[in-house]
């Protein structure tokens, strides 16, 4: 007998089928619509019509043609983490799930080959992460901002180390990465009385980086692609706690929370 699940996802009232989903999927794999359409077994047309479909059930631009295909909006690339994390969850056999943010995603990668557990890694924001944490997506989490801890006060949670963030000054005008401890970069700004605009955010470090405006980011995302920037702010005032929480009736979390605090050291 086989059993299998199907999944949708409901946005603003309304229901998006896993066919129209797995079209969106298709497109940020393959990067173009004829490559998903082809994969798929669909005409471009069709592909075409579930995309507007999408975009008039959520109000939201989904995906954006460029001179070298097809990719994903900042939106259209959060509904995809959602539903993937769903799909993941429907599966059978599921293996321990582990979800963070670029910032901590090498550190993960490295624990878990280092452990050789069978495990899934989901990359997103906190707020995304710890709504994993509750609807049962992942068994553990690992947060930037030790401020939302306040949020997950009903698991357990370990401290993994610290992580020093980069203050690029280019004037005013910031652009706000998605990803890392930024609430506490902003509130540094606010307590030393400096004047500010947030013009854009980001979740593309590239994008960031080439911004030509000011902006914060984690040290460490940094230096694995060889960039150095001098702080204008000294990074021990921007330093931030990485903490993990989990749901301590998963076997595997001791081993790991061990190995992730011994290769935290290791990764530095």
């Amino acid at each position: 007998m086989k059993i299998e699940v199907g999944v949708s996802i409901i946005v603003n009232g309304k229901n998006l089928t896993s066919r129209r989903l797995d079209t969106l999927l298709a497109i940020e794999k393959y990067g173009s619509k004829t490559a998903a359409a082809k994969k798929l077994g669909l005409s471009v047309p069709v592909v075409h019509k579930y995309i507007s479909l999408m975009e008039e059930l959520t109000e939201s631009k989904l995906v954006l043609s460029t001179a070298t295909g097809t990719k994903l909006t900042d939106i259209g690339k959060k509904l995809m983490k959602i539903y993937e994390m769903i799909k993941a969850r429907c599966e059978d056999d599921i293996p321990f799930t582990i979800s963070c943010s670029p910032v901590t995603e090498n550190l993960i990668m490295h624990s878990i080959a280092h452990c050789k557990l069978n495990a899934n890694i989901i990359v997103s924001d906190d707020y995304t992460n710890i709504n994993s944490l509750k609807r049962g997506y992942s068994d553990m989490i690992i947060l930037d901002d030790p401020q939302n801890l306040e949020m997950v006060d009903n698991y357990d949670w370990s401290e993994i180390g610290y992580m020093d963030m980069i203050h690029v000054d280019n004037g005013p005008s910031y652009v706000r990465y998605k990803y890392g401890a930024q609430r506490i970069a902003y509130s540094h700004l606010d307590l030393i009385g400096k004047k500010y605009k947030i013009v854009h955010e980001t979740c593309d470090l590239s994008d960031l980086i080439n911004s030509k405006k000011s902006f914060f980011v984690d040290e460490i995302l940094l230096s694995k692609r060889d960039i150095k920037f001098d702080s204008s702010t000294d990074k021990k005032l921007l330093r931030h706690a990485i903490t993990a929480v989990y749901r301590d009736e998963k076997r595997e979390v001791p081993f790991l929370l061990k190995t992730l605090q011994s290769r935290y050291y290791h990764l530095r």
